[in-house]
């Protein structure tokens, strides 16, 4: 997708979670896509079990299956990314790894990788210690992906922050976190968007004498 309807409303795709379905990673990405939808941005979530149904991804095979197509599809068309992972051992976890590395089919796109598009960066750990390096580790990441990290980050410290259902967050300081990062996703998005439009409209204009001489009898 290379043109962007300013009046549209933004793709935001959230990719995270564990192998355990309804994981405080997963829940604290759902969070941040209802701050997205929020800020009128439409979302669609790939959890933990989702992603564990992906292989490990190796480019020197040619067939994709159909879960990484459907994950490489959804990036291809979203306007932004909200990535989510538990910190483990201090780095990100290998289920949420190999799903950035699959994106890798991207390349050869117009807009290759996530290039153009607000990444929102979420972190849980059970303490604090791998928070913050897990965090900077992700934005490098994003970074080697030609994506955009918006400015705030959310970290969950596990041990004192409890998600009881997909709707309950046991610290309202935390859920304003992570609706801040969806929120940010989408309003750069929208940003981004205006500028390729206006960026497209002068292009538009300054060709438009040249296209008259021309065509001048």
């Amino acid at each position: 997708m290379t043109a962007f309807d300013q009046h549209r409303r933004p793709f935001v795709v959230g990719i995270g979670g564990t192998t355990r379905a309804a994981s405080s990673t997963e829940r604290a990405l759902s969070f941040a896509l209802r701050g997205a939808q929020a800020a009128g941005a439409r979302t669609r979530l790939f959890d933990g079990p989702f992603l564990h149904t992906l292989p490990h991804y190796a480019p020197e095979h040619k067939t994709l299956t159909d879960a990484q197509r459907e994950l490489i599809d959804a990036v291809r068309q979203a306007d932004a990314i909200i990535i989510a992972t538990p910190g483990y051992h201090g780095g990100v976890s290998g289920l949420v790894k190999n799903a950035l590395d699959t994106l890798e089919e991207l390349r050869a796109d117009d807009r290759p990788y996530l290039d153009g598009r607000a990444v929102g960066l979420i972190v849980t750990a059970y303490g604090w210690q791998a928070a913050g390096t897990v965090l900077t580790s992700l934005r490098s990441i994003v970074h080697a992906l030609r994506g955009w990290p918006t400015p705030f980050g959310a970290t969950v410290n596990t041990l004192e922050t409890r998600f009881e259902s997909a709707d309950s967050c046991s610290d309202p300081k935390v859920t304003a976190q992570l609706e801040t990062v969806g929120a940010q996703a989408a309003e750069f998005a929208l940003a981004f968007a205006s500028h390729r439009a206006a960026t497209h409209a002068a292009s538009v204009d300054a060709l438009a004498p040249v296209l008259k001489i021309a065509n001048h009898p």
